[in-house]
């Protein structure tokens, strides 16, 4: 692990004992010989952290452009997405966690799930967003594995296709 994210990580350890201004500028000075990418995205997320989402957008954006690997890409899409989701934009949150999800290299696509669902809400198509998530939440379940799908597949066919 390099020295810089060794510093992020902590930093993000004790979010939550830092004032909101406390916060970004520790992260500001934790990602100072961090490559742009990363560096961006860290930004955006003390921003997002800090009920700014307004100022984190363009870092996530930012941060896309550079080369990331895939797990920090797919944590940038996902926050991105909430983001844009918080800002008003519901619409640009399901495209970007959807496509995010036909290409989940990272392992996050349950989390891309779960943000979806929640901008599927918020343009009333809660019965899309619970279908999906069921599925999502199916094959972790110690039992009733096959019911939770089916109902999952029940309520998808019956939800707006998008």
């Amino acid at each position: 692990m390099t020295t810089w994210q060794s510093r992020v990580d902590d930093v993000w350890a004790r979010a939550d004992e830092v004032e909101p201004s406390e916060l970004v500028r520790l992260v500001e000075e934790a990602v100072g010989d961090a490559p742009a990418g990363p560096a961006a995205f860290e930004r955006a997320g003390s921003f997002d952290a800090t009920d700014r989402p307004e100022l984190a957008e363009p870092l996530y954006r930012e941060a896309l452009r550079h080369r990331l690997d895939p797990e920090v890409r797919a944590r940038a899409v996902i926050q991105l997405a909430s983001t844009v989701r918080n800002l008003g934009r519901p619409d640009e949150a399901v495209t970007l966690l959807t496509d995010l999800l036909d290409d989940d290299a990272a392992g996050l696509g349950d989390a891309a799930v779960a943000f979806r669902a929640l901008a599927l809400a918020d343009l009333g198509d809660e019965r899309r967003g619970l279908a999906d998530v069921l599925a999502a939440l199916a094959p972790h379940l110690p039992a009733y594995t096959r019911s939770v799908s089916a109902y999952a597949e029940e309520l998808g066919a019956q939800g707006t296709k998008r």
